[in-house]
This record gives structure tokens, C-alpha cells and sequence, in this order.
């Protein structure tokens, strides 16, 4: 029996940068045998993030979220997953707000507070973390390494992929401002050239995270 991965776009725009490397990495799972099952965050029924109920530190709920929204079948397929695929868009130098979310309920339902055994996840989670970012990829990469050592201790083994300079409007000379910071030529080109490389790129790490 195939691998079952859990593939989670975080950005709000489908069939963007985002959305499509998640997709290329959730398509290499596939062809590696796995079964995929993909979760668009911007598109589920209202959630927040942790609440601070404590309900995941009494001992019959250790490594579950109790509140029950939204995020609840994201989480508890993630439970039951051999394999997580997450990708965000880098928003004023973080993740997404919908990626925190996520993220805060996924991490702390594993943390005890226990100094002996800080983590009650007996079954890690592989994951495959993907930002992307209008800016430089060499630009956040602290950032990204913070996660990874976060999801790692707490949900699995974690691999990282950062896509810089996206291509972030299909023609810029549309906007009502003036976004000299940008040179569109130069972004179209990169997307034309660059971009099919690194989305073939998580579409094998896609597939090696599906093998295991």
C-alpha cells in the first residue's frame, strides 16, 4: 500500500506560485504511488488558531486539537498522514496568517511541557515546507530554517523549498500604482525560465518524500 500524504496550500490565490508548487510536489507523491489529499486553507469553514484551551495537554487527548472548526479535518488527516506537504507565500517577511494557524494548532497539540519528553508525537509526520516570495529566495532564509527546526522537533523530519522573485501579477502595467521597485520584464522572464525548474524540483521531492 502507497504512502497517504496531506498537501496544504496556505496561499489565498489557486493556481499561483504557491498553489502550483504544492501541487507539482502532491503530483510527485502520486506518481510515486502515494494517495493525496489536498487542503486549500483559504477555503475552509471559519478557524483560528490555538486558543490556548489546554485541552490537548490532558492525557486522554495527548497529540490532538480538541476544538473543533475548520482546521479540524486538516489536523486530524495530518494525524493519520505519513506525509505533509504545506506551502505559504511570504507575506511582510512571515508566512500567512492562515499558515499560523495551522502551524500553532500542528505544533503545540505535540508540546507537554514535559522536560523528559517534550514531545508526545509517536508517529513523525515527513514534511515538505515550500515559501514562496516576491522577494530574493536567498532573503528569508532564517526565517525558513526557524520553521523547519520547529516542525521537525514537533511533527517530523522536515525538507525546505524557497521560490524567490515570483512572477506576482500576470501584467503589471495594469496596477494604478506605479511599481518601479519591480522590473516586470525581468520577473516574466524568471517565470518563464526559472520557474518549470523548481517546480520540477518539488515535484521529485514530492515523490521521494511519497518512497520514504
Amino acid at each position: 500500500m502507497g504512502k497517504s500524504i496531506v498537501a496544504v496550500n496556505a496561499g489565498p490565490r489557486r493556481g499561483w506560485n504557491t498553489d502550483t508548487l504544492v501541487e507539482e510536489a502532491a503530483q510527485g507523491a502520486r506518481e510515486a504511488g502515494a494517495e493525496v489529499q489536498k487542503f486549500d486553507l483559504y477555503r475552509l469553514e471559519k478557524y483560528t488558531g490555538c486558543i490556548s484551551c489546554f485541552g490537548c495537554k490532558r492525557t486522554k487527548n495527548a497529540g490532538r486539537c480538541i476544538v473543533r472548526d475548520g482546521l479540524q479535518p486538516v489536523l486530524d488527516a495530518i494525524r493519520e498522514a505519513d506525509g505533509l506537504i504545506i506551502g505559504s507565500p511570504n507575506y511582510l517577511s512571515e508566512l500567512t496568517a492562515s499558515f499560523r494557524a495551522l502551524y500553532e494548532r500542528l505544533i503545540f497539540k505535540n508540546l507537554t511541557y514535559n522536560a523528559e519528553r517534550p514531545c508526545c508525537n509517536e508517529s513523525p509526520t515527513s514534511t515538505l515546507l515550500i515559501m514562496t516570495s516576491n522577494a530574493p529566495d536567498t532573503m528569508f532564509t532564517g526565517l525558513v530554517e526557524g520553521y523547519k527546526q520547529t516542525l521537525s522537533r514537533f511533527v517530523g523530519p522536515t525538507q525546505t523549498f524557497i521560490c524567490g522573485n515570483t512572477l506576482q501579477l500576470k501584467d503589471y502595467s495594469k496596477t494604478d500604482w506605479e511599481w518601479s521597485i519591480f522590473d516586470p520584464e525581468d520577473k516574466q522572464r524568471r517565470h518563464e525560465e526559472v520557474f518549470p525548474r523548481e517546480c520540477r524540483a518539488v515535484h521529485e521531492l514530492g515523490a521521494a518524500l511519497a518512497r520514504g
